[in-house]
């Protein structure tokens, strides 16, 4: 088990990649703490996690919010003891349909990075005094590929190139601790994000068509949860004992065909 006897805390993990991760994190035998702003949600993944023998707690948390973080850390302490794995997954999907940057409100900006980044750099902030007293630990931060290239909404992509940069620097100032710091960057991903820009974009539109989106990628096809899962959990693992402060592109070549994945997609003015 490559997570034997560690304590996790997955943040977003009430769907999408987060439940795939906390659902794998707790089956190489982790103790998992599954964080959601929903509590139904959380409950739900923790109860999967529960049912297929792991311990878990579920809990409620804003990401964006000091306090909430701060107690999410504490009651993970409380109810199963030091986290040294964070895996800061949780996140705001961009707006759909894509706005101008002239047209994003500030009430949307502002939300965007206050969860993305903001959220991140909270995670972090609350773990590695813990992790420094328990001797080092590995935390994974969910960025994306709207980090590298421009295909998604401004306040989106800014939130998750931001993610990039607190990577490497917590990787820089934390190594000495032994607390490695590493970042994935996913592609498009059959999650209910994807399907919320899906269902925002009428029938026939650029984003809407399917030979498009099969276009997102060298491999033709759409990630699965679980893909993203195993990336994260190889660096939350010691499989990944020497990196640290990296950016791991997982989107099957997307960025590497971005004119044919639709980097040049124009939004509505």
């Amino acid at each position: 088990m490559k997570l034997k006897d560690k304590i996790a805390i997955v943040t977003g993990a009430g769907g999408g990649i987060g439940r795939a991760a906390a659902l794998l994190f707790a089956r190489e035998g982790a103790s998992i703490a599954v964080v959601d702003v929903k509590d139904e949600t959380a409950r739900e993944t923790a109860s999967l996690i529960k049912e297929a023998g792991g311990r878990v707690t579920a809990l409620v948390a804003d990401v964006s919010s000091s306090d909430d973080v701060k107690r999410m850390i504490e009651a993970t302490v409380a109810t199963l003891g030091v986290p040294t794995v964070l895996f800061n997954n949780a996140g705001l999907s961009p707006s759909f349909p894509k706005p101008a940057l002239v047209n994003i409100t500030e009430e949307s900006f502002d939300r965007i990075i206050a969860v993305n980044l903001r959220g991140v750099w909270l995670g972090m902030k609350h773990a590695i005094p813990h992790m420094i007293k328990a001797g080092g630990g590995s935390i994974v931060n969910t960025a994306s590929i709207a980090a590298l290239v421009a295909c998604n909404s401004a306040e989106y992509a800014a939130s998750k190139a931001g993610v990039l940069a607190l990577t490497r620097v917590a990787a820089q100032e934390y190594g000495p601790f032994n607390i490695r710091v590493n970042a994935i960057c996913p592609g498009a991903t059959a999650t209910p994000m994807a399907r919320r820009f899906a269902a925002a974009n009428p029938a026939g539109s650029a984003a809407s068509d399917p030979k498009r989106l099969e276009r997102m990628g060298v491999l033709g096809r759409f990630a699965v949860p679980d893909e993203m899962a195993k990336a994260a959990l190889f660096l939350a693992s010691d499989d990944a004992s020497y990196a640290t402060g990296a950016t791991f592109v997982i989107d099957g070549g997307w960025t590497i065909m971005a004119l044919e994945g639709g980097a040049h997609y124009t939004p509505e003015p």
